[in-house]
């Protein structure tokens, strides 16, 4: 079973930046997609970035130029570092991982841009 751990979240004014790390146990073989999704209040679960096992990677409008995503294959990490960081940028971010047909889920990192 994989698990996928998060952390990096906090709270930072506007403006400032922040890095997310997940990290998933085991060994991830053959090609996956590893991705950040975040979910605001009263919102619905949105995706930020994903990049593949391969080096694609795939950003969501609001946070093109702002966001770069990256990840480490042997170390089964990826990282999103997250600069101009603005108010509606406020969520909770969580890692996903897609393989071989299945979805796994961190527990999610709040994330709070607030002056």
């Amino acid at each position: 079973q994989v698990q996928l751990v998060e952390s990096g979240g906090g709270l930072v004014q506007p403006g400032g930046s922040l890095r997310l790390s997940c990290a998933a146990s085991g060994r991830l073989f053959g090609f996956n997609t590893m991705g950040w999704y975040r979910q605001a209040p009263g919102k619905e679960r949105e995706l930020v970035a994903s990049i593949t096992s391969g080096g694609t990677a795939n950003y969501a409008n609001s946070v093109k130029g702002r966001f770069t995503i990256s990840r480490d294959n042997a170390q089964n990490t990826v990282s999103l570092q997250m600069n101009s960081l603005k108010p509606e940028d406020t969520a909770v971010y969580y890692c996903k991982l897609i393989w071989y047909g299945s979805d796994y889920w961190g527990k999610g990192t709040l994330v709070t841009v607030s002056s």
